[in-house]
């Protein structure tokens, strides 16, 4: 089993566009057990394959916080056919990442969602059409209000791209919002990467928004050229990739923030 996640131990685990392409690599196993469930464990709960706890590439255990990741993960490796996926799998990828690259340096992986902030895509505004940015304050402008509001992190709007630097206090106060768990660090670096925002990240942690406005929120601009312009294949198949990652990540933190067991 775990030369099927081989590459996912690579430099940049916790980059889902690189974890699939390293996915996609090797040549396809075939399946090799008969069921995957889930079993209580010390620290949370384990999943098995006929019964053995499967393993990281380095040969870690994957112990699970919850019940409901846990079973999503067992639910991947019971879908599988005649040949294991690991496409199908972003619960399994996730879940190696956070054991392979997240649980020792999590401070590591904080930090470098805390220096979004400093560029983050809500900061950045269209200049015209008016149409456009309406809608970019429409979807934007209730985290940054939130951000302002609950947390004390006053950010500052530009026009273009042309890069304007923070407030060093706006950082902090946001980075404070930040969990301190391996696997809520995890899932809003997943986040956070996909969007180009650690503040609709974090707001999808704190719940102020649902993933599906942060999905739009995410990609308003490139919504409004498709509706200019018509979408290109290549760049449809990619975005539904990343979505699938996306949503793995956001049923994460939610588990997690539901504390479901």
């Amino acid at each position: 089993m775990r030369e099927l996640f081989d590459e996912a131990s690579g430099d940049s685990p916790l980059d889902p566009e690189q974890a699939v392409r390293r996915a996609t690599r090797g040549l396809r196993r075939k399946r090799f057990y008969a069921h995957a469930g889930v079993a209580v464990t010390e620290g949370g709960f384990a999943i098995t394959l006929d019964d053995k706890p499967i393993r990281t590439p380095s040969g870690r255990q994957v112990i699970v916080p919850v019940r409901e990741i846990a079973g999503a993960i067992a639910g991947e490796w019971n879908a599988q056919q005649e040949f294991i996926d690991p496409l199908t799998m972003p619960f399994t990828r996730f879940a190696n990442s956070v054991v392979e690259a997240v649980v020792d340096r999590a401070d590591a992986v904080t930090g470098d969602i805390a220096r979004y902030f400093r560029s983050d895509l809500l900061c950045y505004r269209a200049g015209h059409p008016a149409a456009l940015v309406a809608r970019q304050a429409a979807l934007w402008d209730p985290v940054l209000f939130w951000a302002a509001d609950a947390l004390g992190a006053h950010f500052i709007l530009a026009e273009g791209i042309v890069h304007v630097g923070q407030p060093d206090a706006a950082i902090a106060a946001a980075g404070a919002a930040l969990p301190w768990d391996p696997w809520s660090i995890a899932a809003l670096h997943v986040v956070t990467t996909l969007t180009g925002s650690a503040l609709l990240a974090l707001a999808l942690f704190h719940r102020v928004i649902d993933a599906d406005q942060v999905w739009a929120a995410a990609h308003v601009d490139e919504d409004w050229n498709i509706e200019k312009w018509g979408a290109d294949e290549e760049v449809a198949a990619r975005r539904a990739a990343r979505l699938v990652d996306f949503r793995a990540a956001a049923s994460i933190l939610n588990s997690l923030k539901s504390g479901a067991t």
